[in-house]
């Protein structure tokens, strides 16, 4: 059976992933893959924070999915404020390397519309215009907050990029 979606050039970001059929919500639609590596191999390979790019998942506090290594499409699903899909952890019942991370739909989504979810991205430091500004969210959600950085309980988020 072919997949419902395709991989695209995307007006929130390089590329995305959109629909090519209407898909019901709660379809669980692809594998985030790619290398684990540990924390401090991705803080060693990647200067995360100052690229504004990413394909990192976070598996366990420990373990990160690099899609840069051995990713497939679900790394072109971009960040939305107003997203359409999440991604969800089948945990595995001995290995915690062994568990899975799906994207699914949390609504219905119609032929065409591009596949998003909320990235979730938090750093442990202060969110100066720079980093907000480097974390910009071009969605173009109706709620959008202007940036991919979520709040953190030390910052006082004024929502300003």
């Amino acid at each position: 059976m072919p997949r419902p979606f395709r991989v695209r050039r995307s007006r929130i970001h390089g590329n995305g992933v959109f629909a090519t059929a209407d898909i019901p919500a709660g379809t669980e639609l692809i594998e985030y893959t790619g290398k684990l590596i540990t924390r401090k191999e991705a803080d060693e390979l990647y200067d995360e924070m100052y690229s504004g790019h990413t394909f990192l998942m976070e598996l366990t506090d420990d373990w990160i999915i690099d899609a840069n290594q051995g990713g497939n499409d679900a790394r072109w699903i971009n960040h939305s404020c107003a997203p359409n899909c999440i991604p969800y952890q089948h945990e595995h019942p001995t290995d915690p390397l062994k568990t899975k991370v799906i994207i699914e739909t949390i609504r219905d989504i119609r032929a065409g519309e591009e596949l998003t979810y909320d990235y979730g991205i938090s750093f442990d430091v202060p969110y100066t215009a720079r980093l907000k500004k480097i974390w910009a969210c071009h969605c173009g959600a109706p709620n959008c907050t202007g940036t991919m950085l979520k709040p953190v309980e030390h910052e006082r988020w004024t929502g300003e990029v």
